[in-house]
């Protein structure tokens, strides 16, 4: 028997606790009704002001000014996932490792990372890990070269300001464009929407709420 794949969801309600309760045990017979069920460490009821985290990502809305926003941003779990990565990237065990090597390896891991979160309010956190990064693979180059002075490092491993060997360039991840407060949900036609969404629309995608297709993809992305 093939289990469904797990799904990850957020339920947004406008009203009160009480009513928000009601919701959640209505989700749960639903889903039941599946052959799924709500994990009740992962399930919790929360206040926008109070935030929540989603897929990596903390979602909470603050003040500014007069008004109030909501604000998302990359969860403290999640910046300390891509450390320890780096972290074991750059450990003593590595030091095997010609530095282009490395740099691959490096390279792979912080681009993934800050593409995935380049919707979010993170270019504090990318520089931070830019930094970071930096310092890991000159502490690691110490540990591959101890009897080299940091001149003699910098002469050899560094270049316009930047770590490099063999054509391969240390990726910062302050260098990700960010893109915040991206919405493409009206491009993608559905039955609750079909009088706002412009068919001459770029990505302009007609699907129904038992679209097969559209479905398998949801739970792709959200699994």
């Amino acid at each position: 028997m093939r289990l469904p794949p797990a799904t990850h969801l957020v339920l947004l309600a406008r009203g009160t606790r009480e009513q928000a309760q009601a919701l959640l045990e209505q989700l749960t017979t639903r889903v039941q009704a599946l052959g799924l069920t709500l994990k009740a460490e992962k399930t919790a009821l929360t206040h926008i002001d109070g935030g929540f985290v989603f897929l990596g990502q903390r979602i909470v809305r603050k003040p500014k000014g007069p008004k109030r926003y909501v604000y998302t941003f990359v969860c403290d779990e999640a910046l300390a996932s891509i450390k320890r990565k780096v972290k074991s990237l750059t450990g003593r065990s590595t030091t095997y490792l010609e530095l282009s090597d490395l740099l691959v390896a490096l390279n792979s891991a912080l681009r993934g990372w800050a593409a995935y979160f380049r919707y979010a309010s993170a270019k504090r956190t990318f520089a931070y890990l830019g930094n970071y990064t930096w310092w890991r693979v000159i502490g690691w180059l110490r540990k591959k070269h101890p009897r080299l002075t940091w001149k003699q490092i910098r002469r050899r491993y560094y270049g316009k300001d930047r770590i490099q060997h063999k054509g391969i360039t240390l990726y910062n991840p302050a260098t990700m464009s960010i893109h915040r407060y991206r919405y493409r949900g009206a491009l993608i036609s559905t039955p609750w929407n079909e009088r706002t969404v412009d068919p001459q629309g770029a990505r302009f995608r007609r699907t129904t709420h038992d679209d097969p297709a559209f479905l398998d993809r949801l739970c792709e992305t959200l699994a």
